[in-house]
C-alpha cells in the first residue's frame, strides 16, 4: 500500500544515523505545525506508516514555562490542538499529550511506544534546535526533520544568512512554482494503535498550568485550525482585493489577521498562498500579500536558522553595529524604564495606542510595530536594552510572539538587519528613524488613537491588527 508520493525530498533532513526497523507505530512529534491538514510533517509520517502498516501516532510535549509565554498563548495553543486532536482520532490517528521537557519526554515515549521511525517538524529556534539535537541523539531509529512551514525548504532555498529580501527574493522565485504544489490530503489511516488513550482532558490541562495568567486571553480572534479557515476565507473575500493600501493604514482593519495561526501552524502558509493565486483579486494585490506571506516571512525562518545571535545585538551587521555604537553616548529626549513603557506612559499618544494594542489583543499593526520598537531604541539607554525591551513586550504580550518574524523585527528596527545605511543623526546613527509626524503624513492618527482606546481585552475589534 503506498501513501503520498507528492512529498518532496527537499524538505526532509535526517537528524541521526540509525538504523529503521520494518514493524512498529510511526512517531510524529508534532511541534512547531500544530495542525492535521496540509502538513507535509504528517504527510511524511503516514508514509512511513503506511510502508509499515503499522498505525501512525501523533504526541505534543507541552513545555512548562516556555520562553516566558503567558496564559495568552497557551490559551491560544491549547484550544488549537484540542481540535487538532479531534480531527486525528477521526483519522484513525493516535494522539498523546506529554508534559515536561522535550529532549527527556520524547525518547522515554517513543521508547515505550517501540516506534520505528520518529518524524518532526522544522524549527529555526535555538531552544527547538538543541530539543531535536538532544532527541535525535537519545533515540535508537531515525529522526526526520519535515520543513511544512515554509514553502520553499529554509535548508533548501539557501544554505546562508541572506544579506536582505533582494538576495533572497530570486532564489524563492526560482523555486516557487516548483514547491507551491496540491497538498495531499491526510487519509483515514487503516492501522489501529492498539495503546490508544482516552482523549485529552484539555480543561484538566488547563487548570494544571502554572504560567502568568495576568496575561488574559483574547476573544476577538478564535484560536484553531477551523478559525484560521474562516479568517482567511473573510480575508479573501473583503480585504485582499484592497491589498497592500489598506493594509498600510492602522486607522483601518485592513490586514489579514493571519500570523497568531502561522505562528502556531494551525494553518499551513502554502494554503494560504494557493488560496490568494486562485483568487480574483488583482494581481498587483496578490503579489504585495505574497511578497509578505514567503518572501518576508521566509527571509526570518533564514536569518534565525543560519543566525544563532539572531535575539541579540551582536547579530547586527557590521555597519549597524558601528554606527549604533559611535552614537551610545548621545543624549536622549526621553528615557522610559521598562514599566513605564509596558504600562503605556509616554508622552507620545500614538506610541502609547499602539502598545495599549498589543496589551489589549495580543497584536499590533506591523507598521506600528516598527515606529514602537524604533521609539524604544530612541528612549532606552543602549541598543542592547532597546532589543530586549522590544522582545519581552513582544513576547508577554503578542499572540505571535517567540516568533522568527518578532525576533527579524526587532532586530530590523533597533539594529537595521535586512536593511540599509540612512542618513546619520543622532542615537540612531545610520540606522532608519520613524517619526510621529511622519506617521500623521500616512494615516489618521486621531483615528487609530481613539480606536485603540478601546476595550482593552476580547474587543476593540474596529482597531487595525
Amino acid at each position: 500500500m503506498t501513501g503520498n508520493p507528492a512529498i518532496r525530498q527537499e524538505r526532509v533532513r535526517a537528524l541521526n544515523r540509525c538504523a529503521s526497523t520494518d514493524c512498529g507505530p510511526v512517531l510524529y512529534w508534532m511541534s512547531r505545525d500544530q495542525r492535521v491538514h496540509d502538513n507535509w510533517a504528517l504527510l511524511h509520517a503516514q508514509e512511513a506508516a503506511l510502508e509499515r502498516r503499522s498505525p501512525l501516532v501523533v504526541v505534543f510535549c507541552l513545555t512548562p514555562n516556555f520562553l516566558g509565554a503567558t496564559l495568552r498563548q497557551y490559551g491560544f495553543m491549547l484550544s488549537g490542538l484540542a481540535e487538532t486532536e479531534q480531527a486525528l482520532l477521526r483519522l484513525g490517528v493516535g494522539f498523546v499529550l506529554l508534559l515536561g521537557e522535550p529532549a527527556y519526554e520524547v525518547p522515554r515515549f517513543a521508547s515505550r511506544l517501540k516506534a520505528s521511525r520518529v518524524v518532526t517538524d522544522f524549527d529555526p529556534l535555538r531552544v527547538k534546535a538543541a530539543w531535536r539535537t538532544a532527541v535525535a541523539g537519545a533515540l535508537t531509529v531515525p529522526l526526520d526533520e519535515v520543513d511544512a512551514h515554509n514553502i520553499v525548504p529554509a535548508r533548501h532555498v539557501s544554505p546562508k544568512q541572506e544579506f536582505g529580501a533582494y538576495t533572497l527574493r530570486p532564489k524563492i522565485k526560482r523555486l516557487l512554482a516548483e514547491f507551491l504544489e496540491p497538498i495531499p490530503a491526510l487519509r483515514p489511516h487503516p492501522w489501529a494503535w492498539s495503546g490508544a488513550r482516552d482523549p485529552v482532558d484539555w480543561r484538566a490541562v488547563r487548570r494544571s498550568l502554572r504560567v502568568d495568567s495576568t496575561v488574559g486571553e483574547v476573544s476577538w480572534l478564535a484560536p484553531g485550525p477551523s478559525a484560521a479557515s474562516r479568517v482567511l476565507l473573510e480575508f479573501l473575500a473583503h480585504k485582499l482585493a484592497a491589498y497592500p493600501e489598506a493594509s498600510r493604514d492602522p486607522s483601518v482593519d485592513g490586514l489579514s489577521h493571519l500570523s497568531p495561526y502561522l505562528h502556531f501552524g494551525q494553518v499551513s502558509a502554502q494554503r494560504v498562498a494557493l488560496e490568494v493565486v486562485a483568487s480574483g483579486a488583482p494581481p498587483e494585490a496578490k503579489s504585495a500579500f505574497l511578497e509578505e506571506l514567503v518572501v518576508r516571512r521566509e527571509l526570518a525562518d533564514n536569518f534565525c536558522l543560519y543566525n544563532p545571535l539572531y535575539d541579540a545585538v551582536e547579530g547586527f551587521p557590521a555597519w549597524a553595529a558601528r554606527t549604533l555604537a559611535d552614537h551610545a553616548a548621545d543624549p536622549r529626549p526621553y528615557r522610559y524604564g521598562r514599566r513605564s513603557l509596558e504600562a503605556a506612559e509616554t508622552h507620545d499618544d500614538l506610541w502609547n495606542a499602539a502598545q495599549m494594542e498589543l496589551v489589549g489583543r495580543g497584536k499590533m499593526h506591523g507598521y506600528l510595530r516598527m515606529y514602537w520598537a524604533k521609539k524604544i531604541l530612541e528612549w532606552t539607554g543602549s541598543p542592547a536594552e532597546a532589543l530586549e525591551t522590544v522582545i519581552a513586550l513582544n513576547d508577554r504580550y503578542g499572540l505571535d510572539g517567540r516568533d522568527p518574524n518578532g525576533y527579524v523585527g526587532a532586530a530590523w528596527s533597533v539594529g537595521g538587519v535586512h536593511d540599509r545605511a540612512w542618513g546619520e543623526r543622532p542615537v540612531f546613527g545610520k540606522v532608519r528613524y520613524m517619526s510621529y509626524n511622519g506617521c500623521k503624513a500616512k494615516f489618521d492618527v486621531p483615528g487609530y488613537v481613539c480606536r485603540a482606546r478601546g476595550p482593552r481585552s476580547g474587543g476593540g475589534e474596529g482597531a487595525a491588527g
